[in-house]
């Protein structure tokens, strides 16, 4: 059976939440490969409205196993406070429909402290975080002094892991005038915790391989955007993990022959939400209209997300570095009714024509956009679930799109709805 992953190929926001609540009703499996509960995905069931920042997109879903994969860190009060949050909609949550891995890194209260105090560091740029602790949470995975679920078992291994982490951090907050860390009180609530998350913990790489060669379907799901990648995205401007589809093998703990399809979720504008470079910004009356006909606003922090034309230069750029097989192309019923659309085709850079996102900064944010323009339509494109519905200008759109990022559209949305889905390529085919 295809194994499909689903990564944005923008700065994120791309309506993840939708694309995967469809494919997940053929999955058998939903995994989150990477991220922390700074990714809200969204979801319209029935009319009902699901809100989600941490918990995989299948969990609403009946008959499917969700899991939360190594490659997240985990803030173990949140997923509570999630689940509870979901269970009070109806939905049933349990140890038999979702499993953590035991290997994955907690996000702990000093780590959102951090984030908040650095950002608010006089001096010092700011990045755009949630200030949830992410960042941080990484850090101190990469740096060998995390506490993951498995510890969580043994009070005695707690204590040791929370001696080597308080070492780092309490000489990083006296850097920011911040108070040492009470270390009875951090153990105290990670003992308390304990008994909500452990029931959930399990070797998800063995799940996972045992499902596979079962023959089960299995739909890995990124959050973020890959232009927010660490190595590859808008540095520093960015995540702290890997946001792009190669992460979803190390992210779970398969090997990448895993893999069988990546489809990447592209928005028919462009948004972002934070700091950081954005060419194809739009500060005009333009950029006001895809806002609001958008409703762009964060899922998590419901901080406004700044607008734009389509860049095709990076989404084409991002298509290349996660191997999208096929694109979902969401919110074409934004762009109803604008008399003449705009698609960023290449960058100004000191007076030259390039064709791709540069590494350096400094180089990003002195790129100009050059526009192509193409006529819009008038007529409404909402709720469309075939070619025939559309009009030939938005298919013209969509065709040029194809061309310019060098990637062939595999499902086109038309609203928040699920069903109003154009299906071109089924990801899931053997």
């Amino acid at each position: 059976m295809a194994n499909v992953v689903v990564v944005g190929a923008q700065w994120g926001d791309e309506g993840k939440g939708k694309i995967v609540d469809w494919l997940s009703e053929r999955a058998d499996v939903i995994a989150r490969f990477q991220g922390g509960h700074n990714a809200g995905h969204t979801l319209v069931i029935d009319g009902n409205v699901y809100k989600l920042s941490l918990l995989p997109s299948g969990i609403v879903r009946g008959g499917k196993l969700s899991v939360i994969g190594n490659g997240v860190v985990l803030d173990p009060w949140h997923l509570v406070t999630e689940i509870e949050k979901l269970r009070g909609q109806g939905v049933d949550i349990s140890p038999e429909n979702l499993m953590i891995a035991e290997n994955t890194s907690l996000i702990l209260p000093l780590h959102g402290e951090l984030d908040r105090a650095r950002e608010g560091a006089v001096g010092v740029a700011k990045i755009g975080t949630t200030g949830r602790g992410i960042g941080p949470a990484y850090e101190d995975k990469v740096g060998r002094r995390a506490i993951r679920v498995a510890d969580l078992a043994d009070e005695a291994t707690v204590e040791l892991r929370v001696d080597r982490l308080l070492a780092h951090h309490d000489a990083l907050r006296r850097g920011l005038g911040l108070e040492p860390i009470d270390r009875a009180a951090l153990i105290a609530v990670l003992k308390e915790i304990a008994p909500s998350v452990l029931p959930y913990a399990q070797p998800v790489w063995k799940v996972l391989t045992d499902a596979r060669r079962a023959g089960k379907r299995i739909l890995f799901e990124g959050a973020q955007g890959a232009l927010l990648d660490v190595d590859f995205g808008t540095y520093p401007f960015v995540t702290s993990s890997n946001t792009l589809a190669g992460q979803a093998a190390t992210g779970v703990g398969l090997g990448p022959t895993a893999i069988d399809f990546v489809l990447g979720i592209v928005k028919a504008y462009t948004t972002r939400v934070g700091e950081g470079p954005f060419a194809a910004e739009l500060n005009d009356e333009d950029g006001q209209r895809l806002g609001e006909r958008g409703h762009e606003f964060g899922t998590v922090t419901g901080r406004k997300r700044r607008c734009g034309w389509f860049d095709a230069v990076l989404v084409r750029q991002t298509c290349a570095t996660s191997g999208v097989s096929g694109i979902a192309l969401t919110k074409l019923d934004v762009l109803d009714g604008f008399k003449t659309l705009k698609i960023c085709v290449a960058y100004e850079l000191d007076g030259k024509r390039i064709d791709f996102l540069p590494t350096a900064a400094d180089q990003q944010a002195r790129c100009k956009p050059i526009y192509e323009e193409l006529d819009g339509w008038s007529e409404s494109t909402e709720g469309a679930r075939s070619w025939a519905d559309l009009p030939a200008a938005a298919i013209k759109y969509v065709r040029r799109v194809e061309e310019l990022i060098q990637c062939p559209v595999a499902m086109l949305s038309t609203s928040p709805e699920r069903d109003d889905t154009i299906l071109v390529t089924d990801p899931f085919a053997d």
